[in-house]
């Protein structure tokens, strides 16, 4: 086996232990009367990191990472593990909104609003580029960046309306 093809059935494997964690924290969060925001851009998400990925398995299966990209991503997955830690069953990839649950404001959460998007703007170019894939990189940034402006935008509508209710 290449490491192209190690290190690409781990980030798959994690991906589909991540898919099943999320489902499970979401409906334990909507048993305790959350509420789902804009799921209409979800499958926008799911298909961008499906492309992503399923691209990245065409090209290059077959190569050896560079170590220094390889190094950073490995860097990214200690601060996703972060993230979820901190999160703990409240992580979920869809926009989950329990009411009159506070904020979470500590782990990573003490010094950015959206760290788990960080680690994933991160890892949508580091991975490309361990391979050489520039131009790769580049794309799919590009189309994750357009992805999370709807998405940010929405999880603050989400809060917002959320405030909104708590002062009734």
């Amino acid at each position: 086996m290449t490491g192209g093809a190690a290190l690409l059935a781990f980030v798959t494997a994690e991906r589909l232990a991540e898919l099943w964690l999320a489902r499970r924290n979401t409906a334990a969060l909507k048993a305790q009367g959350a509420v789902e925001f804009a799921p209409e851009h979800y499958p926008a998400i799911v298909l961008l990191h499906a492309a992503w990925l399923g691209g990245l398995w065409a090209l290059c299966w077959n190569a050896e990472p560079q170590a220094p990209w390889l190094a950073a991503f490995i860097v990214l997955q200690g601060l996703r593990i972060w993230v979820l830690a901190t999160l703990g069953r409240r992580w979920t990839t869809r926009i989950i909104v329990l009411p009159e649950a506070p904020l979470v404001a500590r782990g990573p959460y003490r010094f950015l609003s959206h760290p788990n998007y960080c680690v994933v703007i991160g890892e949508i170019a580091v991975l490309p580029l361990a391979f050489g894939l520039v131009w790769y990189a580049l794309a799919f940034s590009i189309a994750n960046a357009a992805v999370l402006a709807i998405r940010i935008r929405a999880e603050r509508r989400a809060l917002d309306r959320r405030a909104h209710d708590a002062r009734g």
